[in-house]
């Protein structure tokens, strides 16, 4: 019997969202609330997103797969599958895939970025 709880929570199998489009990296938002922020960004080849930032927002960047080279601010790190990495408010963020596998990460921002 389901619990009456699961059915008031909002789920997103995550591998429904992973496409690796040739042209540019794919980029999607799984959930944007008034409290936080997640996008799934999905990378191959050289692809790469950034520099973005928020100066009111505080990010953690989770790879789920692959290896990324990520650079916040002036610091760069390279991350491999299920590493994670803070990201302070107003630091710029750039990821790149960094292998000839594909990667994707999960980004999390709290609060949510400034719409422009």
């Amino acid at each position: 019997m389901p619990s009456r709880y699961s059915l008031a929570v909002d789920t997103t199998d995550l591998r429904d969202l992973v496409r690796f489009p040739a042209d540019e990296a794919r980029r999607h938002t799984v959930v944007d609330s008034e409290r936080m922020w997640c996008q799934l960004v999905c990378l191959q080849g050289n692809q790469a997103v950034g520099p973005m930032s928020d100066p009111d927002a505080e990010g953690l960047c989770t790879v789920l797969s692959g290896e990324v080279a990520l650079q916040v601010g002036r610091r760069r790190m390279r991350m491999k599958q299920w590493q994670a990495a803070h990201v302070p408010a107003g630091e710029p963020l750039t990821m790149t895939n960094a292998s000839g596998e594909p990667s994707v990460v999960l980004l999390v921002l709290a609060p949510p970025p400034a719409q422009s």
